[in-house]
């Protein structure tokens, strides 16, 4: 009598011998393994960058604008250093910048009046504070959706964390006055289009003016105690941690204070935008249907050891890793060696302050020879819980906060 076997049992069996074939190694916990997602040990590196100010060990996804990500593994740092931050464009970073002449307008229907600040008046006239905050690009993780969607595919490295100096964006918006019908306020910058129209905008986001006026919302000129690197906004941004980062503009020029949401390029049509209701994978949906992100969703990245690595096995293997939420803080962050059938809790350090990413820590003592994948997720104080696998589809990919997950060789 032969025994039926369904496509999605076959594919999971060849992708098994595959990798067992690739690492010479059996596939411990194989019956484990989900469906629908294609082992690490399998997935290919990218291209390192070529990048002013930045490290060449960043990959590059695209160079017109240029975009590049951070590998998962140089993220280890406490604090992601300037040349490993992520650098997300959608135009072309000013040039000839003089910061002695350069200013920014405060204005729009809900200011109480229109004010003009240089760089300098800024510096002196407001009381400077640090954060360290995350910014994280709305399609980190793009790259893992299927059917595919469109935009840079990121894989997991369109994440930092720095030490931003600046002033409160609260204290310049009471400076010049906010009417009590504002509603949100938007950013434009220096950045031009690249069409190379002067007349287009490349991007205005923004954010609601409750976010706004948080204590750590900043308009900072300072990133880990030195000027701002050109491709990360010198010589002025905002900085805006729980958001997408590209609510943090660069380049900053001017904010407006809106009695409406803020309407600028990249903030209608499916920009930045999720399925207000869950939808099936690859469906189309109507721009009506679809809602503002306004908040990232809890997530966290091993950052050692580096995927692919290999342990003996009398030893133990140290990891380590960053988590980070939109909510107050991490309140646990736990591991798996076998494809999420088992959790394991990691030691977990406070973040300096909130929306400061906050470092993990495990080791880990494997059980016989063999390739194993070691998984991590986060819970944040919201009791909200990183999914094992993808979670919703969207036309644009963005929110992906699947566990993150390394190979390991044990020999």
């Amino acid at each position: 009598m032969k025994l039926k076997t369904n496509r999605r049992d076959f594919l999971k069996s060849s992708m098994m011998v595959s990798l067992a074939s690739a690492v010479g190694l059996p596939i411990i916990y194989a019956s484990n393994f989900p469906d629908r997602l294609t082992p690490v040990g399998l997935i290919d590196g990218s291209i390192p960058a070529d990048i002013i100010g930045k490290s060449p060990f960043l990959t590059v996804l695209n160079d017109r604008p240029v975009n590049a990500e951070t590998p998962a593994h140089l993220l280890n740092d406490a604090l992601t250093p300037n040349e490993l931050f992520f650098v997300r464009n959608n135009g072309i970073p000013p040039e000839n910048i003089d910061i002695e002449e350069w200013t920014i307008t405060i204005a729009g229907e809900s200011a109480e009046a229109s004010k003009t600040y240089t760089l300098k008046e800024l510096q002196t006239k407001f009381e400077h504070h640090t954060y360290n905050l995350t910014l994280e690009c709305g399609g980190n993780g793009r790259s893992e959706f299927n059917p595919p969607a469109k935009g840079n595919q990121w894989s997991t490295g369109a994440v930092g964390c720095a030490a931003w100096t600046g002033v409160r964006l609260a204290d310049v918006l009471k400076d010049v006055g906010v009417k009590s019908n504002a509603v949100y306020i938007g950013y434009y910058g220096n950045d031009k289009h690249l069409s190379g129209d002067a007349n287009k905008i490349p991007i205005s986001r923004g954010v609601p003016i409750d976010k706004a006026m948080e204590s750590e919302s900043l308009i900072a000129w300072q990133m880990n105690g030195e000027a701002l690197p050109l491709m990360n906004g010198f010589p002025v941004r905002l900085v805006f941690g729980g958001v997408p980062a590209s609510c943090s503009g660069k380049w900053l020029t001017k904010i407006v204070v809106r009695d409406q949401v803020h309407d600028g390029p990249k903030m209608g049509g499916q920009s930045y935008r999720v399925p207000c209701k869950p939808v099936a994978p690859g469906a189309k949906v109507e721009d009506k249907d679809m809602c503002i992100i306004e908040k990232m969703p809890v997530k966290s990245l091993i950052t050692y050891p580096k995927s692919g690595a290999t342990i003996q096995l009398s030893d133990q293997l140290p990891i380590s890793g960053k988590a980070w939420t939109s909510a107050d803080r991490i309140q646990k962050v736990e591991y798996s060696i076998d494809f999420g059938e088992n959790w394991q809790s990691c030691t977990l350090e406070d973040g300096s302050n909130k929306f400061a990413w906050q470092t993990f820590n495990a080791s880990i003592k494997f059980p016989e020879k063999g390739y194993y994948e070691v998984w991590a997720r986060a819970e944040d104080a919201d009791g909200e819980r990183q999914p094992i696998i993808l979670p919703g589809w969207n036309p644009k990919g963005y929110l992906n906060n699947a566990c993150h997950r390394i190979a390991i060789k044990v020999v």
